[in-house]
């Protein structure tokens, strides 16, 4: 029954999310937590158009607000991202789905951006690592 699930999901999942990405083992809603650890990937942000548009999560998208979008963590998830060269980081809640940009592995608010210091930028290096996930 699991191998038949992997391989459900593992069909379902974006092409740029491998199993490799959390250490070794595949999230996707539903599966265990204790799975999920941490992420290598590119952080960009969202927008200022993206104010006070809908979110995947169905809540509107504040630019002050610390949240972010990912492909396949579980809405209401909490993730602390570091910035990989500079060490800042921030802890974000994920209430929306993407980024949709080859290359990007999460899309921050911009006032997450901020704090880690990448407006600048646009895009950083980063690890995602798993704080909390909803009950």
């Amino acid at each position: 029954m699991r191998a038949a699930m992997l391989v459900i999901v593992l069909a379902l999942a974006p092409a740029a999310v491998t199993p490799a990405d959390f250490d070794g083992a595949y999230y996707a809603t539903g599966w265990p937590a204790k799975t999920l650890r941490s992420q290598q990937g590119r952080a960009s942000y969202y927008a200022s158009a993206f104010d006070g548009r809908e979110t995947a999560s169905g809540e509107r998208y504040d630019a002050s607000a610390l949240t972010a979008a990912h492909r396949t963590l579980p809405m209401g998830a909490k993730v602390r991202v570091v910035e990989n060269a500079t060490r800042r980081s921030v802890v974000v809640r994920i209430n929306d789905r993407g980024p949709y940009v080859r290359g990007r592995d999460i899309d921050l608010s911009r006032r997450a951006a901020l704090a880690l210091g990448i407006t600048d930028r646009g895009v950083a290096d980063v690890t995602i690592q798993v704080v909390a996930l909803p009950d």
